[in-house]
């Protein structure tokens, strides 16, 4: 039951702070669940991050892989619910009062202060990320180049990942 208990108090509170989606949340929860209290592996995380995107559905399914593990089936629904929930209630409760006041100063302010937390959360779990997956500096090139050519191009993002892989995967077979 404690297992559940700290699920809820660290998802609940990241479930409102993730500004812009399940990518935002991810070194917290590497903070949490890896570093604080030891429940997963480094390694754990990352294989748990992979297979949530490698899977349909939300980004933020890594959550319920955590909740899994700590805590079989249980973990997983109220990690799902509680990363959920929060910021579903949130959401419906502002849209009516953030639609109404479309255009208004103070909301075109709002608007633009949040876009750089969301960037800035992002980052930060892209860079945790990359360092727990421990790929070196090759990594954080494909990493880098997989950035640009997204930012640059419009190059359907599975490609990528797939020419990211093949080249770490070439790389890896070279070097031993």
């Amino acid at each position: 039951m404690r297992e559940l208990g700290v699920i809820i108090a660290v998802m609940a509170p990241l479930s409102l702070v993730s500004f812009g989606g399940g990518a935002s949340i991810l070194a917290p929860l590497h903070e949490a669940f890896v570093r604080n209290h030891g429940w997963l592996s480094a390694r754990e995380y990352i294989d748990y991050f992979a297979i949530s995107r490698a899977s349909p559905g939300p980004g933020a399914m890594l959550v319920t892989l955590i909740g899994w593990k700590i805590s079989g089936w249980a973990g997983a629904v109220v990690a799902t619910i509680a990363i959920f929930l929060p910021s579903s209630i949130l959401c419906y409760r502002v849209a009516k009062v953030w639609n109404r006041h479309r255009g208004a100063p103070l909301h075109t302010a709002l608007e633009q202060g949040l876009l750089p937390i969301g960037t800035g959360l992002t980052f930060a779990g892209a860079i945790i990320t990359q360092q727990t997956s421990e790929t070196g500096a090759a990594g954080w090139l494909i990493a880098l180049a997989a950035t640009a050519v997204l930012t640059l191009r419009s190059y359907h993002p599975l490609l990528v990942l797939a020419c990211g892989g093949a080249l770490f995967l070439i790389y890896r077979t070279m070097t031993g």
